[in-house]
């Protein structure tokens, strides 16, 4: 073999495993396949449109305390579910922060969820037992599951 062809053979052989195959992409569906699976575990995995980019960022950078658990991911799959969240975010508003310019991290605390849902604030609907509290959007939300929040959608349970 010349040795023109095994400096190519080489720098072919590299290239597939150095720092050019470790930048590829995930695969189409991973990180969507991989948000279901490590956050729909422990509770609904909410559409990433709820919540804009900055407060998804927050909640990623915060696994190790979120909202009093330790919901810590490994190292690969911490880019997935960035990526994920990343693609499907809405876009900010003024009203996505506090006072002090950190992110709202608690979907409920969104000016647009108090609106939609301050009669329930109201009537103590969050105590039922039946619904346990705000973030438990399936008990009303019948499709809560497929990311469908619509009107007709919904059933209050008692």
């Amino acid at each position: 073999m010349s040795r023109m062809r095994i400096v190519a053979s080489i720098g072919v052989a590299l290239a597939s495993v150095g720092p050019a195959a470790a930048a590829e992409p995930p695969p189409p569906g991973a990180p969507a396949a991989a948000y279901a699976e490590e956050c729909g575990s422990c509770h609904l995995a909410y559409p990433a449109r709820l919540l804009p980019r900055a407060s998804w960022d927050a909640v990623l950078d915060g696994l190790a305390r979120h909202f009093g658990q330790d919901a810590s991911v490994d190292a690969a799959t911490l880019p997935l579910l960035r990526a994920h969240l990343d693609a499907g975010a809405r876009q900010p508003r003024a009203s996505d922060v506090r006072p002090d310019g950190s992110p709202i991290l608690r979907i409920t605390e969104l000016p647009w969820f108090r609106h939609e849902h301050g009669r329930f604030d109201r009537d103590d609907a969050w105590q039922r037992p039946s619904i346990g509290s705000a973030a438990n959007c399936g008990a009303c939300h019948r499709e809560a599951d497929q990311g469908k929040f619509g009107e007709h959608g919904i059933r209050v349970p008692k």
